[in-house]
């Protein structure tokens, strides 16, 4: 059974009028006046019109546009944007596996912080022997098998070490982070190019 509507009192109303008197009303929803008189409800608005469906041939192409990911670039992309710090002819040399590390320390299969501490002492070590150019492996990190619908990059130390190296201690050692020629392990691997000692 419907609620029978209250009568408000006197003070009741003279409130809502003191309240409301100073309200614009809504766009196409009637004019609105002291309460108690009678308001014109909100207008019924035409039933939406159906999107018309452009015809489409079997075999045809789309004429949409798909929209461009937003995806951050990939690791090489990152270090080949970043500005050239050492000799334009060593960093090609170097690119083209043509030049041999001076030293190398494999972090493959190490934990993260063990990694991170074994790569802190040797950058310092080899900038104190006078090392220029050292090759860091980190291996290429085994892709997740699992049904996880958010992309993760596969591969941890190969993702944290050139972040390691841009951060202090290490970053005013390293000059220049360069991914490895395939001969010296490809995208499991960097040649980082230290300064020289002062």
């Amino acid at each position: 059974m419907p609620r029978k509507p209250r009568n408000l009192s006197a003070e009741e109303k003279a409130l809502w009028n003191t309240v409301t008197r100073n309200d614009t009303p809504l766009k196409d929803r009637g004019a609105t006046g002291p309460i108690g008189a009678l308001t014109s409800g909100p207008k019924k608005t035409a039933p939406a019109e159906r999107m018309a469906i452009p015809p489409f041939d079997l075999g045809a192409k789309s004429s949409t546009a798909m929209p461009r990911h937003d995806l951050a670039p990939g690791l090489t992309d990152s270090l080949d944007a970043t500005p050239l710090r050492m000799d334009r002819k060593k960093h090609k040399r170097l690119k083209s596996g043509k030049s041999e590390p001076e030293g190398r320390i494999d972090l493959h299969g190490m934990t993260t912080e063990r990694a991170h501490s074994a790569l802190t002492g040797y950058i310092m070590a080899s900038q104190a022997r006078g090392l220029r150019t050292v090759l860091v492996i980190t291996g290429k990190g085994r892709a997740d098998k699992g049904h996880d619908p958010v992309p993760r990059p596969h591969g941890v130390l190969r993702h944290e070490v050139p972040r390691w190296l841009s951060l202090p201690p290490l970053a005013q050692m390293v000059l220049q982070i360069v991914p490895a020629h395939r001969r010296h392990g490809g995208s499991g691997a960097y040649y980082v190019h230290l300064a020289r000692r002062r």
